[in-house]
């Protein structure tokens, strides 16, 4: 095939034309003699002629480069089926370097893409000509075909670089790139804009360096700093300007090079900073008006979905979001906000401007509600959610100061609407709804600092003032201004007071069952949800019947993202009118169950589903009908996996196992006839992962709430306690797949907890099957998940730890001395890594790709006392940091080290240490109780009142575990403490009680 290609070079391109023909047989022709022929030596080098040859088709010549890159991925490394010489690797490699200066942008780009392929796997050892080539490109300002050849390489080959080469790379370099980037006169906006990509991949390299070479890195970036620092103030100095998409591109890598340099090397930027701040200052007012009239009003073209040759975003609202984090950096900087602090209320009041619906968001949003929903919920990338993610570092970074200005801001924007709307705008309403998202946006920051008394604002009243007019306002004229008064109101709901509460209560209500636009009923379907849980009941139940009326007809016609809007809507309505719920289940549970049943391929929806035929269950009278209702379905389901579609069976065993849920001993034994044998024979037969794991909590809960009577109810009990067995063997089985053994742990301790006489017989094979599961985990969950069953059946135990510990002890665990050693090994490896003073920890800081390559990673092993020692210590400071937290007591706690670390250090270590007095150490371990053991609706949620774990007060425990040891054996408490940080000695020392 060599000598074909090399001697009729038309074989190759008749091939490539053939790949593009319309008839598909002639295609699959074509590729099929292409793969054939990229078995044989000299195919990558033919396709590098073609694709470097300027009399081909422009079409042949990229086919052919594209070819070229996957050739090189595949092959260039050699393996079983090609081995690329060094002599084609040198044709390939001449002829790409040959082509960087082709005029058409898509060859460009295609040549360089290979040559990024071929240079991430020889250089700089294997090809070191490619640099000083690029650099002498670059150079030739005779030639800009050339430089930008060499910009779009060293662009790609930028974003691989790493620490061997970027130090060398940037003395060599930089004065190139600032040499285009400053000639505006012989250099395009697109080359300047390509250097400024290439130095932020260079700078980004190196700020990750400066975490472990900083005095390197800070030596290297300082003499550079302030030329490229005057640059930047030279490009942004200028007033942005409508409809640029190349300025626009070029100010934002400006912006990434400067948020590099502030967020790494924040020092030596601190004091060059100040050249920038005044033309950064006149981009971000001037972008503010320029976004306004192209994105906001759509007069102008805001280039949305435009993108360069390169795929890089040309977008005004790219820019804009690139702006605002920016400025997010700064604010959140401790050394820089002082410079944006005596503008911050100006900064705030054009950041409220840029919060204003754009033209295409208002109507997409008003054609589907979905999309609504979405954008809203999910965060996404948007100037609204950059400008509102500004806002909160504004009161997080500036305070009080920050949360007037927002209020002030929001005021005066407000009076703004007011006159536009005055004087006859169309559109007055934007710059309302913009302030009023804004203080939504900060609303958790806004309440808690009234609550904490840090202003004087009086919320309520503000925002009953705001939304006073808006009241009347019509849902058809202004639905979004509606829906976002709506959610306001409810966002701020604590501080609101009753009258006006209701107020909107019942306009959300009414507004879920009028005909009205889709935007104001996804604004009062938020509001209900917050509104509805803390709503007086009196005032909510004469209204209940036609508000779950109305939300049941929406729910027929919703979809998507506004199904689980719906749904969580409802569930709140359910829970808030639970009296009401059950005499009408049958009106409500129906169209719930054709919703799950219709979505039962998406596990969100379906979740919602279930919950709220959750809520209805706990309604009153409502879990008896709801059973009868679902049995009949999900029965057939059950007993017939292997006939349904897919998500049916899994979606049905949730359905169960929720209707199990604290249910009465009636419902348990009616849902244990139907399903319970369908349910152990899902897990024995089947190898579908999600059935296998939703089977396995299904029979969890059977147990949890049958008890002992999941045998009594059987016809044969002794089988059904074998078959019990056998689903336990099932899911240990150590050929399994992990994923379908998942909560196998939670399974093994309901039939531990509730059936322990038919167990204990069967304790040494379970634990070694256990051991034997663990062993052959793929996934960590479910190793963890073991762990925990091991750390439940130690407290199970008691006070016989020593005999379960000896029979850990005589269990086989492979490629470990017992099944003790491997248990305490993989336990300790859950949970974290664990420092030491007095132990050879590696201490490199961050790897980097070639670092990696000459140094792995570095392990310590310590004793086992120790590492208990240490995560008991660890656990301890956890609880401390939690309740200065919550308590406000961090200045407090920061006294208290001081006060160590004057004092003496081995403070512990000495019989006559000034411990704390034992009732000052149980208070604290009273709030620490608090933090550890307070109610929790997201533990496991089928462990009963009985589990040893949940009988256990953390922090009591380990001050009484410390007072212990160090009263009874002072010698091994002092040892462990000193393998301990002073920090770890801290904690142990505040609770443990002098004798």
């Amino acid at each position: 095939m060599a000598n074909v290609i090399d001697q009729d070079q038309q074989w190759l391109l008749n091939c490539l034309s053939a790949t593009l023909d319309p008839n598909p047989e002639v295609r699959n022709f074509a590729e099929t003699s292409l793969n054939q022929a990229s078995l044989q030596p000299g195919f990558g080098g033919a396709l590098s002629r073609v694709a470097a040859n300027r009399d081909l088709s422009l079409g042949l010549r990229q086919l052919a480069a594209v070819l070229l890159k996957q050739f090189i991925r595949k092959h260039w490394e050699g393996d079983e089926d090609v081995t690329v010489s060094v002599e084609e690797k040198g044709v390939i490699r001449r002829n790409l370097l040959a082509s960087t200066d082709d005029s058409h942008r898509k060859i460009c780009t295609a040549i360089s893409m290979a040559i990024a392929s071929i240079a991430a796997y020889d250089w700089p050892e294997n090809w070191p000509e490619l640099l000083p080539s690029l650099l002498t490109l670059i150079k030739d300002q005779s030639n800009m075909t050339r430089v930008q050849g060499a910009l779009r390489c060293l662009a790609l080959l930028s974003a691989d670089l790493d620490d061997t080469v970027v130090p060398t790379l940037i003395p060599v370099l930089f004065p190139s790139l600032h040499t285009i980037v400053s000639s505006s006169q012989t250099y395009n906006m697109y080359l300047r804009s390509k250097a400024l990509s290439i130095v932020y991949s260079c700078v980004s390299v190196i700020g990750v360096m400066s975490g472990v070479y900083k005095k390197e890195t800070m030596a290297l970036m300082a003499p550079m700093l302030k030329p490229w620092m005057d640059q930047f103030a030279i490009i942004l100095g200028q007033p942005l300007q409508p409809e640029d998409p190349d300025d626009w591109s070029m100010r934002m890598e400006v912006l990434k090079c400067l948020n590099q340099l502030i967020q790494n090397f924040q020092t030596l930027a601190e004091g060059e900073f100040m050249i920038v701040v005044e033309p950064l200052w006149q981009t971000f007012v001037s972008a503010v008006g320029v976004y306004r009239r192209s994105s906001i009003d759509g007069a102008d073209d805001s280039f949305e979905g435009n993108y360069d040759s390169d795929g890089a975003d040309k977008s005004l609202d790219s820019f804009v979001i690139q702006l605002l984090e920016f400025l997010l950096t700064i604010v959140g900087s401790a050394r820089l906000r002082k410079v944006v602090l005596s503008n911050v209320k100006q900064l705030v009041y054009h950041t409220v401007a840029l919060l204003q619906m754009t033209e295409q968001q208002v109507h997409t949003w008003s054609m589907d509600a979905n999309q609504f929903v979405a954008d809203e919920d999910d965060e996404t990338y948007s100037c609204r959610v950059s400008g509102a993610l500004l806002l909160e570092e504004v009161i997080n970074s500036c305070g009080v100061e920050g949360i007037n200005a927002i209020i002030d801001a929001t005021r005066e924007r407000f009076s703004e609407s007011q006159q536009e709307q005055a004087a006859g705008s169309a559109v007055w309403w934007r710059i309302r709804e913009a302030a009023l998202y804004a203080l939504a946006s900060v609303s958790d920051q806004l309440l808690e600092a009234e609550g904490s008394g840090g202003t004087n604002i009086c919320l309520g009243k503000l925002i009953e003032s705001l939304v006073a007019e808006d009241i009347i306002i019509g849902p058809h004229e202004y639905p979004f201004l509606c829906a976002r008064v709506l959610t306001l109101v409810a966002k701020f709901s604590p501080v609101i007071s009753h009258t006006v509460l209701q107020q909107f209560l019942y306009a959300a209500m009414k507004a879920v069952g009028m005909d009205v636009p889709p935007p104001v009923k996804v604004g009062a379907c938020r509001a209900l949800s917050q509104l509805l849980p803390e709503a007086n009941r009196e005032v909510v139940q004469p209204q209940l019947i036609g508000l779950l009326s109305s939300l049941t007809d929406l729910l027929q016609q919703a979809s998507d993202e506004t199904l689980h809007l719906v749904l969580e809507t409802l569930q709140a309505a359910i829970k808030s009118g639970a009296e009401v719920t059950g005499p009408i289940e049958s009106i409500i549970s129906p169209v719930i169950l054709n919703v799950w049943a219709s979505h039962i391929s998406d596990p969100f929806i379906g979740i919602d589903a279930i919950e709220v035929l959750e809520s209805i269950k706990n309604a009153p009278g409502g879990i008896h009908p709801l059973v009868s209702r679902v049995l009949p379905h999900v029965g057939p389901i059950l007993n017939k996996p292997r006939e349904q579609p897919e998500g049916l069976v899994a979606g049905s065993l949730d359905l169960v196992t929720m209707l199990l849920k604290n249910a009465p001993m009636d419902v348990v034994m009616v849902l244990y006839d139907v399903c319970f044998d369908a349910v152990t024979r899902i897990v024995l037969q089947n190898d579908d992962h999600s059935e296998l794991q939703n089977a396995t909590q299904c029979l969890a809960a059977f147990i949890s709430g049958g008890r002992q009577e999941v045998l009594a109810w059987a016809a044969d009990s002794g089988f059904a306690m074998r078959s019990l067995l056998d689903v336990a063997s099932r899911l240990l089985d150590p050929n399994l797949d992990s994923s379908g053994s998942l909560f196998v742990g939670n399974y093994i301790l309901q039939l531990i907890l509730h059936l322990p006489l038919q167990m204990a017989q069967h304790t040494p094979d379970l634990i070694a099957a256990l051991v034997r599961r663990m062993q052959s985990a793929q996934i960590a969950g479910l190793r963890s998940s073991l762990i925990v069953l091991f750390a439940r059946l130690v407290h199970m135990s008691a006070p016989n730890v020593e005999q379960f510990i000896d029979l850990l002890v005589s269990i086989p665990a492979a490629d470990h001395d017992n099944a003790f050693v491997y248990v305490m090994s993989e336990w300790t490896k859950q949970q974290g890594i664990f420092t030491a003073p007095n132990m050879p920890i590696s201490t490199e800081g961050i790897t980097t790709r070639s670092k990696a390559k000459v140094t792995p990673e570095k392990w310590t092993v310590v004793p086992l006392p120790f590492k208990i020692a240490s995560l008991l210590a660890d656990t301890l400071l956890e609880m401390h940091e939690q309740v200065q937290f919550d308590d406000d007591e961090e200045n407090e706690w920061e006294e208290i080290e001081e006060e160590d670390k004057d004092g003496d250090k081995d403070l512990l270590y000495s019989a006559a240490a000034g411990l704390s007095s034992g009732r000052a150490t149980y208070d604290q371990l009273e709030a620490m109780a608090k933090v550890f053991d307070g109610d929790d609706e997201d533990d496991e949620e089928l462990l009963s009142a009985g589990d040893p774990l949940n009988q256990i007060n953390v922090a009591s425990y380990l001050g009484d575990f410390f007072t212990k040891l160090w009263k009874e054996d002072r010698q091994l408490f002092n040892h462990l403490c000193q393998n301990l940080t002073q920090d770890q000695v801290q904690a142990i020392q505040t609770v443990v009680v002098h004798s």
